[in-house]
């Protein structure tokens, strides 16, 4: 499954630049310029990393970063005008992975993050596709293919980004506004029910099959989730089957 980022940054042209980065480089991305929010998602989505600004209009970064560490094992990089020693210090000793100063060229961020997730998650181990309800849904990272019930699934992006949201935490429950901010943007202007439609039209490429078991299951009042848990891959030398 892609690397989830988390952006809290309250310049509006840096999260965009940032986000498009990202996305350029198949990670997964949430962003906001709050730092009450960015709490609030770092326990719910619990994102691989988080790009932190430590200068926020509602919060101090320093503390959003304490709140984080507080609650999730996610990595930080900081970003940040200060460029003294000690501030770089006092990053690094609230938990910091990495410490960024502005301004920054986004080649240069992206490389970090790769780097930091490469120490904390080994991010390129995974060799085998994703398979779920024992193969009846098979989604390829590599290849960017999907696979319904042995036949492959032409998706669009958004698709493609909505299916694989679900899939990175099978059984957990995903809000609209968390799909809609994952597949479209913190920014994006449409109403957040936008996401049933494509929910639906997901629905119909991948549960196309008379007696195909539910994949995508609705949770009334709150969003969606992927129903298949994902398949145990065989020790190795055990026979297939």
């Amino acid at each position: 499954m892609p690397a989830s980022v988390l952006i809290v940054e309250d310049e509006r042209k840096i999260r965009d630049l940032l986000r498009a980065s990202l996305e350029h480089e198949g990670f997964s991305v949430l962003s906001t310029e709050s730092g009450a929010e960015a709490i609030a998602l770092a326990r719910t989505a619990r994102p691989d990393l988080v790009l932190l600004d430590l200068r926020l209009p509602d919060i101090p970064g320093e503390e959003v970063a304490r709140e984080i560490r507080a609650s999730a094992p996610t990595a930080i990089m900081m970003l940040t005008a200060k460029t003294e020693i000690a501030d770089r210090i006092r990053g690094l000793e609230l938990g910091a992975d990495d410490y960024v100063t502005k301004p920054f060229s986004p080649r240069e961020v992206v490389l970090r993050v790769h780097s930091i997730l490469r120490r904390t998650r080994a991010l390129d181990g995974e060799e085998e596709p994703a398979s779920y309800a024992d193969r009846e849904l098979v989604i390829d990272e590599r290849q960017h293919q999907i696979t319904a019930h042995g036949v492959p699934v032409e998706l669009t992006a958004t698709e493609w980004r909505l299916l694989t949201t679900l899939a990175a935490a099978p059984r957990r429950v995903f809000s609209r506004y968390e799909l809609i901010n994952r597949i479209r943007g913190y920014e994006f202007d449409g109403y957040e029910r936008t996401v049933d439609s494509h929910v639906r039209n997901l629905r119909h490429k991948i549960e196309r099959e008379p007696r195909s078991p539910v994949l995508i299951e609705t949770v009334i009042g709150i969003g969606y989730r992927l129903a298949a848990t994902r398949d145990t891959a065989p020790s190795p030398g055990a026979p297939a089957g």
